[in-house]
């Protein structure tokens, strides 16, 4: 006769009998994977913190924790970070997601943006210049706008001749605002725009109080601005 009970019924791991087993599956981008509990299936675009982001078919975008508890093809994995380090995710200064590393550098475009101020065109650098690279649109510095008719008319903008210009101080009744003006009349239509901020120098945009101070100083119209300043 069988011994049904030469074996105690609650040994450890009688819980998992019977059930399918997880296997691990390092993390690979455009790996699909299927979360059962709520159905979302979508493929890896990254990872970061200990969370792994799926796209689906629309292309809209959800994190889950990295782990067990999804499916590949039907079957059970626990989702593991690769051994080697940091994320396959990685960001621009931004915050936009970095392009492969080994994508070649593409082409500078015909088009410009033409940045008025050395510290303004410095920033838009730090912060944007990976973007812009990607598209192939180059900055340039712009010392002055108060030829700025001349400059855009020696650009020459058209179709894929593009000019973009960023000033200080673009607010109602100031000279830039009546240059600008003059510009939108010089008959380009779509491939120029200005636009700027209401500063008169770029890092007023900062706040204060950053710096320890409750407000900037106030500088006299007829005294230069950055030595008023300090």
């Amino acid at each position: 006769m069988a011994d049904r009970y030469s074996s105690d019924v609650l040994q450890p791991g009688w819980q998992q009998q019977g059930r399918p087993r997880s296997t691990d599956v390092p993390l690979q981008l455009d790996l699909v994977v299927e979360d059962p509990s709520t159905g979302y299936v979508g493929a890896v675009v990254g990872w970061e913190n200990g969370l792994v982001i799926l796209e689906d078919r629309r292309g809209a975008h959800r994190a889950f924790p990295v782990g067990p508890g999804f499916w590949i093809d039907g079957k059970p994995v626990n989702l593991c970070i690769p051994s080697r380090q940091g994320s396959a995710r990685r960001h621009t200064a931004s915050g936009s997601l970095a392009g492969p590393e080994h994508e070649a550098a593409r082409v500078a475009l015909p088009s410009r943006i033409y940045v008025e101020g050395r510290h303004d065109a410095e920033l838009v650098e730090k912060v944007w210049g990976d973007d812009l690279r990607h598209v192939g649109v180059v900055v340039e510095y712009m010392g002055g706008m108060d030829d700025l008719v001349n400059i855009v008319a020696d650009f020459r903008p058209g179709p894929g001749h593009r000019l973009g210009v960023l000033i200080d101080h673009l607010v109602a009744g100031t000279k830039e605002s009546r240059i600008a003006g003059q510009v939108a009349k010089g008959g380009y239509g779509d491939h120029v725009m200005i636009t700027g901020h209401r500063f008169i120098d770029v890092w007023q945009a900062i706040k204060p109080e950053r710096i320890g101070r409750k407000a900037w100083p106030e500088v006299p119209m007829d005294e230069d601005f950055k030595l008023g300043t300090l």
